[in-house]
C-alpha cells in the first residue's frame, strides 16, 4: 500500500510512448542536424553552434522515447529524463542562437541607430535572459524527472514553469525588437542595406517565423506544465508531438532553408576603431556581397580608425 502522499501507481509516462511517431522524430531531427553542422562547418558560422546542438538534442531525445517504448510498463529513469531535459532545454539553445542572428544582421545593414537597444548590448540582454531561462527549466525538469509525491511533482512543475515563463518574456522582447528595427530600416533604408545583395529580407522572414513556432511551443509547455500531470496535455502524447516536435523540426527547416552564413557574410567591420557604431551609422566600409565573399570598398584612415579592403 502507497503511503500517505506518494503518487499511487506512479509512472514515468501516464502514456506509452508510439514507437513510429518517435522513431520518425528521430529521423527527422537527425537528418536537420547533420544539415545544420555540415552548412555551419562549411561556412564557419560557430555563432550558430548552439542552434546545432539543439537539433541534437531533439533528435537524441525522441531516440530516448523510443528506448522508453520497449521499457513499457515498466519505464526506467534514465531515458526518461534524457528525453525530458533534451527536449525541453533545445529551444532555449535555438533562442539564443537567433539572438545572435538579429545583432549581426543590423551591424551587416549599417543600422544600430534603428536598434532599440545598443547592439553591444542587445545579443547580451538576450542571451543572459535565455541562459536564466535554460537554467531555470533544467533544474525543474530535472527533479520532475526524479519526483515521487504530489508535493515534489508540483514543485518540479512549478520551476519550470518559471523558466518557460522567463523565456516567454525574453523572446517577446526580441519580437518586438525585431519588429521595430525591420519597420525603420523599411521606411528609412540605409545605405549598406542597399548595397548587400545577400538576401537579408529573407533572413528576417526567418526570424519572425522561427519566433512565432517557438513562442507557440513555449506557450503550450507552459499550459501544459500548469495544468499538471493528470492533465489531458500530459496524458494523450500527440500533444507533445504536434505542438513541440512538429513546431521544432519545422524551425530547424527554416534554417536550413535560410541558413544564416548565406547573408551574414562580413557583418564584422575589418577595421580598428574606438566607435563601431559612430562608423557604421556613416556607411562608411560598404561591404559588397557576392557569391559568398565579401569585399570591403572604400580604405579610410583618421581620428575614427583604419579599416583595409579585403576579400574573404
Amino acid at each position: 500500500m502507497a503511503d500517505a502522499g506518494e503518487l499511487p501507481e506512479y509512472r514515468l509516462y501516464d502514456y506509452d510512448p508510439n514507437l513510429p511517431a518517435n522513431v520518425v522524430f528521430t529521423v527527422l531531427f537527425s537528418i536537420v542536424t547533420i544539415g545544420q553542422f555540415y552548412f555551419l562547418i562549411r561556412k564557419r558560422t560557430w555563432y550558430f553552434l548552439a542552434f546545432a546542438i539543439a537539433c541534437l538534442f531533439e533528435a537524441v531525445g525522441y531516440a530516448a522515447r523510443c528506448v522508453a517504448v520497449k521499457e513499457a510498463p515498466n519505464f526506467t529513469l534514465t531515458p526518461f529524463l534524457i528525453q525530458t531535459l533534451l527536449i525541453l532545454l533545445a529551444p532555449a539553445l535555438m533562442a539564443a542562437s537567433i539572438y545572435m542572428v538579429l545583432g549581426r544582421l543590423i551591424r551587416l545593414l549599417g543600422a544600430q541607430e534603428y536598434a532599440i537597444v545598443r547592439t553591444n548590448w542587445l545579443t547580451k540582454i538576450f542571451v543572459v535572459g535565455d541562459v536564466l531561462s535554460f537554467m531555470t527549466q533544467s533544474a525543474g525538469g530535472g527533479l520532475m524527472a526524479q519526483a515521487k509525491t504530489p508535493d515534489a511533482m508540483k514543485q518540479a512543475e512549478g520551476i519550470v514553469l518559471g523558466g518557460l515563463a522567463i523565456q516567454i518574456v525574453f523572446f517577446g522582447m526580441f519580437i518586438v525588437t525585431t519588429i521595430i528595427f525591420h519597420r525603420r530600416i523599411l521606411k528609412r533604408p540605409t545605405e549598406r542595406s542597399l548595397r548587400v545583395e545577400g538576401p537579408w529580407r529573407q533572413l528576417i522572414l526567418a526570424l519572425y517565423i522561427s519566433s512565432v513556432l517557438i513562442m507557440v511551443r513555449s506557450i503550450f509547455r507552459m499550459i501544459e506544465f500548469g495544468a499538471g500531470k493528470q492533465s489531458i496535455l500530459m496524458q494523450k502524447e500527440v500533444f507533445l508531438l504536434a505542438l513541440d516536435g512538429v513546431l521544432m523540426f519545422l524551425v530547424g527547416v527554416v534554417f536550413l532553408w535560410k541558413f544564416p552564413g548565406d547573408v551574414l557574410v562580413g557583418y564584422k567591420e575589418v577595421w580598428q576603431t574606438t566607435d563601431e557604431e559612430t562608423l557604421g551609422s556613416r556607411g562608411e566600409g560598404i561591404p559588397m556581397v557576392a557569391g559568398g565573399k565579401t569585399a570591403y570598398q572604400g580604405v579610410r584612415s583618421g581620428e575614427h580608425g583604419r579599416y583595409s579592403t579585403s576579400v574573404r
